[in-house]
């Protein structure tokens, strides 16, 4: 009987924690998102399911420009982070330890003091456009900043590591012996790349949007810091609605509507990945 008890009670302590750090949050305000009222009067269980409505009324265009901002910034992290964890897989070596270390190394430093650097880098009168204008090679009125690339190339600095590290897991777990045997059959580099590495490097892939595309697209500093008011994502406007006008039911419905619109695009994301194909190549 206690052999039997034994997974349960290992996995308790984080149950317990899951529970009152999770679940219970969730639960607050999924109650809140239904609630009327105001801060001075309080506020009342009504079950208004009118805030959801409301909230993605009005707020749909700050909804659609982070859905857009954290895809490009995502897509972006895929086209850059791959290369990357390819080259410290198959050509780092010894080193691959260092180059991991030098990836992780900005995180020593606080991601608003990041964004607020590459806000300075990226000014109008910063270190890159400053010397261009000064030279004649760029008009004086010319900006980055309050762009959305601007917000977008903030995203993709941030949460590039995230991209890189499971993909670097999945494509360090491919065996060399593998692709030499295809190379043995005559199979070009791009045949072994598309047919062996990566299949087998999806599962990375997958894990790597999973962590970028969530928190990019909530992300409420690089639009602040690095974006101008034509750029307000959804993480702002809810940021806004808590801690400014104190506006908790519409803040807590919008939250959940974010979250179920980001789960249903998980789902198919997974759906047109294969999720099959992903675990069965991560069973490997």
């Amino acid at each position: 009987m206690r052999s039997r008890l034994t997974p349960y009670l290992l996995a308790l302590p984080s149950w317990i924690w899951l529970g009152a750090f999770l679940v219970v949050p969730l639960a607050a305000m999924a109650s809140v998102s239904t609630q009327s009222g105001n801060v001075i009067d309080g506020f009342v269980q009504t079950f208004s399911f009118g805030n959801y409505a409301d909230a993605i009324s009005q707020y749909s265009p700050q909804l659609l420009r982070s859905l857009w901002y954290g895809g490009a910034a995502t897509l972006a992290m895929v086209l850059i982070g791959y290369p990357v964890a390819y080259w410290i897989a198959f050509r780092g070596g010894n080193r691959k330890a260092t180059y991991l270390f030098l990836l992780l190394l900005p995180f020593f430093v606080s991601f608003v003091l990041r964004t607020i650097s590459w806000n300075f880098m990226l000014s109008g009168d910063g270190i890159l456009l400053g010397p261009l204008k000064d030279w004649g090679l760029l008009p004086s009125d010319f900006q980055i900043t309050a762009t959305a690339f601007a917000v977008i190339s903030g995203l993709t600095y941030n949460w590039l590591p995230f991209m890189i590290l499971p993909i670097y897991v999945s494509l360090e777990r491919v065996d060399p012996r593998v692709m030499e045997a295809a190379h043995d059959l005559y199979a070009s580099r791009t045949t072994v790349f598309r047919k062996i590495v990566l299949p087998l490097s999806l599962p990375g892939v997958f894990a790597g949007v999973l962590m970028t595309f969530v928190p990019a697209v909530a992300d409420p500093i690089n639009a602040a810091v690095l974006g101008g008011t034509n750029n307000t994502m959804i993480g702002n406007i809810i940021s806004t609605l808590y801690l400014t006008n104190a506006n908790y039911p519409a803040a807590a419905a919008l939250s959940f509507s974010l979250m179920a619109v980001l789960l249903v695009g998980i789902f198919v994301y997974a759906r047109a990945l294969g999720t099959e194909n992903v675990l069965e190549a991560a069973a490997r």
